[in-house]
């Protein structure tokens, strides 16, 4: 049976950070293998070697919090992005960007709570109940401006 492609993704920045519980901060590429993103910290983690995050959950935030902004990759996402379509990931969804292929293993995380940068600056965080945490199938280059779709078997 065909796969179902329902929905797209644009890369909007693509973010890494040296070390667990700081703000990741955006880069002009990132290149990936079967651990993850090469020079993040949270390389190697089962299931949650790339993280992702939709910008617009971001934005949302910043207007509930009253803050004037926050940047990309401030939640801990390697992948910001934009989905355009009618649906949101699932677990076992297939991610392709490019060569790069990955595969949703969690949305939400546990929350770090004072051991995470942008929880001490507005006391919450979107990535415990929205990232998406995906393990790599297929590495290769990503950069912003790439698109990508979230392939539903």
């Amino acid at each position: 049976m065909a796969a179902h492609r329902n929905y797209r993704m644009t890369v909007e920045t693509v973010n890494i950070s040296l070390a667990k519980g700081t703000a990741k901060h955006s880069v002009s590429a990132i290149e990936l293998d079967s651990e993850g993103v090469i020079g993040d910290a949270h390389r190697g983690t089962p299931g949650r070697n790339v993280s992702l995050l939709d910008r617009t959950l971001v934005e949302e935030l910043t207007v509930s919090s009253g803050i004037e902004s926050i940047p990309e990759g401030a939640m801990g996402e390697n992948i910001t992005f934009r989905i355009s379509g009618p649906d949101t990931p699932k677990l076992g969804d297939r991610i392709q960007i490019g060569k790069v292929l990955l595969l949703v293993e969690k949305i939400g995380k546990e929350c770090h709570g004072d051991g995470c940068a942008i929880f001490r600056r507005i006391g919450r965080c979107v990535m415990p109940s929205e990232g998406i945490f995906c393990s790599v199938v297929r590495g290769g280059k990503i950069q912003p401006g790439m698109t990508g779709e979230f392939i539903r078997t």
